[in-house]
């Protein structure tokens, strides 16, 4: 790894040496809690979108906006805030958006105009990034045998949140309204805030440049690390098969083939949990036997889920068995390519996780776009032969691209 990758690391700064702070249970647990509050701060609104169009006497196209711009919020902090994991204290990076994902909150809450609740959701989406900075600290922590395992269980807490925070969040805005959501959630930050104030342990980077030579070193990274650049292209394409099913399913299900209503297709989302739940197995899995091995059998499990759904998906037996291949198979190799970023270049693992999380959220967007447009032109077997086609590609990648 040549010096220009780190930019601008000085001379009197040490190593990174092992750190003294370990994670025992408690900490780890805390660690999957405080993923799993603070990304469903992402998800709260996407249930309420109608409910607050009604607010604001506004479409459901321009009320949808809200998401977006949350969205647009949390891509915006992965890219310039994440990579300060690697240049400032993490604790208390992640103490200050904590602070700021509460305001942010409570501003959401009280918005007098849509205009205001808008700019709250850029900036909530920006402070909710806070898991892509506590996973690298977890790494960092985290003995190197048990690495993957430790990752793995703290992205199902991840997982989990974004899985169930529509539940909550669509039974609190039918009884309580959508403000009482986004009180709660103030409220769950502030708890969450004391609790790392109290329980996180310091993580301090050696990265001794300037902001500027920090995101220079985001690109010396990408072109200088061959197994950056596919673990985020394999990740990125099996997000984008993920995103081409969750994106046409709720047509398909309203479709002549099943006739239900959004709520079904709200269960489809709890089934989708296993996923969550094989994500320390993936991690326990890439501890043993590599991550490249986990990864493979990700994408196996992605293309086999596709057969299924293509050729059952129209009984219900089938859709369910596809939706637990394709969650399973997608969250193991995910959980497998951060296991392995993380190990190349371990004093800018913020930095690499960037570029990976860029790389998978941009395969989504993709999927979610394509997806559409294959059931618009195609219907269910376009979709499949689609999602099978970006898992297929995925494969491609991760057996011939970089390798020397």
């Amino acid at each position: 790894m040549s010096d220009s990758a780190l930019s601008a690391q000085a001379p009197s700064v040490p190593p990174l040496s092992h750190p003294a702070a370990r994670l025992d249970a408690a900490l780890v647990w805390l660690m999957a809690l405080t993923c799993g509050l603070v990304v469903a701060n992402i998800y709260y609104n996407q249930p309420l979108l109608a409910a607050i169009g009604r607010t604001f006497h506004l479409s459901d196209s321009s009320a949808s906006l809200v998401a977006t711009a949350t969205q647009i919020g949390y891509t915006t902090g992965m890219l310039f805030v994440v990579p300060l994991g690697d240049m400032l204290e993490r604790k208390r990076l992640m103490l200050l958006m904590l602070l700021g994902a509460t305001a942010c909150l409570a501003l959401a809450a009280f918005a007098p105009s849509f205009a205001v609740l808008a700019g709250a959701s850029v900036l909530l989406g920006i402070c909710s990034a806070v898991p892509q900075l506590l996973l690298p600290m977890a790494a960092h922590l985290a003995p190197e045998a048990d690495r993957g395992r430790i990752v793995g269980r703290i992205m199902s807490g991840l997982l989990i949140g974004i899985l169930v925070s529509r539940t909550v969040s669509g039974y609190v805005g039918a009884h309580l309204g959508w403000r009482a959501m986004f009180e709660i959630a103030a409220g769950l930050m502030l708890a969450l805030l004391g609790l790392l104030a109290w329980r996180l342990p310091q993580d301090r980077p050696n990265f001794a440049g300037s902001y500027g030579a920090l995101m220079k070193s985001i690109l010396t990274l990408t072109r200088e690390q061959p197994a950056l650049r596919r673990s985020a292209m394999v990740g990125g394409l099996l997000f984008a098969a993920f995103s081409v099913f969750w994106t046409t399913l709720a047509f398909f299900l309203e479709g002549p083939a099943y006739r239900y209503g959004s709520d079904v297709a709200g269960f489809f989302g709890l089934v989708g949990a296993v996923g969550a739940l094989a994500a320390p197995l993936a991690g326990k899995a890439a501890d043993t036997r590599g991550p490249d091995f986990a990864i493979g059998v990700g994408i196996l499990l992605a293309l086999v889920s596709y057969a299924v759904l293509g050729l059952g998906g129209y009984s219900l037996v089938g859709l369910v068995l596809g939706v637990i291949l394709l969650d399973v198979g997608v969250q193991a190799a995910h959980i497998s390519n951060q296991t392995k970023i993380f190990s190349l270049v371990p004093e800018a693992r913020s930095r690499l996780n960037t570029v990976y999380m860029t790389g998978y959220f941009t395969g989504g967007s993709i999927g979610s776009v394509a997806g559409g447009l294959a059931w618009t032109h195609a219907g269910w077997p376009g979709v499949c032969l689609l999602g099978a086609a970006f898992a297929g590609a995925a494969y491609l990648v991760s057996r011939f691209y970089g390798r020397q």
